[in-house]
């Protein structure tokens, strides 16, 4: 009887935990606990933490996110059975702190790792700039972590025989519409427009523009797209079925809403151009505006209607250690005690420099 190696042994065993892991959030049964990890990034107060304490069932008062924070949930499939585990990242300040995208994204989580962007409907002249500007900022942190990752790997003994790394490009079904003409975002990706309950007071041209391009969007990305409010139990429920969709495996419900007048409900794949439709441009000749490709023509028919602000925010210049919220007493007094430390030997160096004599 031939002998195999423990090499052999090892690679099938990492093999098979690997595999276990990618189905084991589709189906229940299995027994090996699916870890998954899920970034929420988004419109700086635009409600983030507050739709994923509701989407965690967590009755507490949301506070500002700090740059960025990270809390888990976790869900048993059925009684006596290994709870299922979703790592959660949180990224706060809207777009000032994009470049924190790097400790979310790695090379370990981008295996199994989707993204939600949260925009804030209720400003819309802020949209388009926060959903350019994070999603460019996570797109170009995922194909750098899935570059070396398989540049990694190449460089191993044995690599061809090691489960091969994710690679920062989705493969979509061959059915999935516009399939040639879309670009997919690299991993799993929902939009969620937020704070629908102001959003559906806005004039109804003004809607359609907004509902439209992000129906574009969406699509373009093969991304879902829904519209949700904390105020509404009926939309926070679809809500959280999206969510545990991404970060259990769980169904996400089949209800399709596309209607401009109503919160707009779109699974991935679910949407086409053609349904979509051409720009809303009612005052402007598309022809006239110069757009290198159709992404970049529906910017600009945006911007039109909602000229952007600037989205260069300042980064916070509040200290968190002056915050209320976050008072520690005994550890306050210690940082107000070497504060006036520190000032007293500024003094006493900036006195020394001055009373020095320099040889010239």
């Amino acid at each position: 009887m031939p002998k195999i190696s423990s090499d052999t042994l090892w690679e099938q065993a990492a093999a098979e935990v690997h595999s276990r892991e990618t189905d084991g959030g589709e189906e229940d049964g299995g027994e090996t606990v699916s870890e998954r990890t899920v970034f929420l990034m988004g419109s700086k107060a635009g409600g983030k933490t507050s739709i994923l304490l509701r989407c965690l069932d967590r009755d507490e008062p949301s506070k500002p996110t700090l740059a960025l924070e990270y809390t888990f949930g976790r869900r048993a499939r059925g009684h006596n059975t290994p709870k299922d585990i979703a790592h959660l990242w949180e990224l706060g300040g809207g777009t000032s702190l994009s470049d924190l995208v790097q400790i979310p994204i790695t090379p370990v989580s981008i295996r199994s790792l989707s993204v939600i962007l949260v925009l804030d409907l209720s400003k819309p002249n802020a949209l388009w700039g926060t959903m350019e500007k994070l999603l460019q900022a996570a797109q170009a942190q995922l194909e750098k972590v899935s570059s070396q990752a398989q540049q990694a790997q190449k460089a191993k003994p044995g690599a061809k025989h090691q489960t091969p790394v994710h690679s920062a490009a989705r493969v979509l079904p061959k059915d999935y519409p516009d399939r040639e003409l879309i670009s997919p975002f690299p991993v799993p990706l929902l939009i969620i427009g937020s704070k629908y309950d102001v959003f559906q007071e806005f004039d109804s041209d003004k809607r359609k523009v907004v509902s439209k391009t992000l129906r574009f969007v969406a699509h373009y990305f093969a991304a879902s797209l829904i519209f949700t409010s904390i105020k509404s139990e009926s939309l926070m429920s679809k809500t959280k079925s999206f969510f545990s969709h991404l970060a259990f495996g769980l169904d996400r419900g089949k209800t399709v809403s596309s209607d401009s007048t109503k919160p707009l409900i779109i699974p991935a794949g679910s949407d086409s151009f053609s349904q979509i439709g051409s720009p809303p441009s009612t005052d402007v000749d598309i022809t006239s505006l110069h757009a290198k490709n159709p992404k970049d023509l529906w910017k600009k028919v945006y911007e039109r209607v909602f000229p952007q602000e600037n989205t260069s925010e300042q980064r916070e210049l509040k200290d968190p250690a002056k915050d209320p919220q976050y008072s520690e007493p005994q550890i306050d007094a210690m940082r107000a005690q070497k504060d006036q430390e520190l000032e007293q030997y500024k003094r006493n160096a900036a006195k020394s420099w001055k009373g020095l004599e320099l040889d010239t």
